[in-house]
């Protein structure tokens, strides 16, 4: 573990055992330094920024009441993490067997929100061309990731846009070594021949 890492992880243990202690402005501390990074892993894994929130939410909220239960072998953002991907999961699994049930009508009515069209509004960089491109790879990067299976998604997620190294990975997600690195190349490839094919 670099020098780095450590001070973080001391850092947090201290703020964890003060926390115990009744010091609530130690969880608010921990809330604020992880919220970003958790609400983006459960983003990842749900594709549902309204989920997301919720997972977050619901995290710090296992987190709170289970603090007992974290024993230090693992460092608190590990910890943290582990609980947001069980949350994660769960709440995609449950989305998924939601839309296989649901009703579509072809003469519904347009999508609003996220999903609308709205007019690109210029201004001075790329071109609308280049814009469009950029964007056109990047949704297809997006549905090449969720594409993969959940087992695939999470280890990619964490590994490469979360950049956590193979020991914290493995602690998270309770693997091997060998088996993460296993799933973590077979996500690359798939995503790489996703990418051909939308090419």
């Amino acid at each position: 573990m670099s020098t780095d890492r450590q001070n973080i992880s001391d850092q947090d243990l201290a703020l964890v055992a003060s926390w115990r202690r009744g010091d609530i402005s130690s969880f608010e501390a921990l809330v604020r330094k992880y919220q970003k990074r958790i609400l983006n892993i459960a983003f990842r894994i749900t594709d549902s920024y309204e989920d997301a929130c919720e997972v977050t939410q619901d995290a710090f909220l296992a987190a709170y009441k289970g603090i007992n239960s974290f024993r230090g072998t693992a460092s608190f953002s590990t910890w943290l993490t582990s609980i947001t991907l069980n949350l994660s999961r769960d709440r995609y699994r449950q989305n998924q067997a939601k839309r296989r049930n649901e009703v579509c009508y072809l003469d519904g009515p347009l999508a609003e929100g996220e999903d609308a069209i709205r007019p690109d509004i210029p201004y001075p960089g790329p071109t609308a061309l280049e814009k469009l491109e950029r964007r056109a790879f990047h949704e297809r990067l997006m549905q090449c990731i969720k594409a993969l299976s959940i087992e695939f998604r999470e280890t990619l997620v964490l590994r490469d846009m979360q950049e956590y190294s193979y020991r914290e990975i493995c602690d998270i997600l309770d693997l091997r070594e060998g088996t993460v690195k296993s799933r973590l190349f077979r996500a690359r490839d798939m995503v790489k021949d996703c990418l051909k094919k939308g090419l």
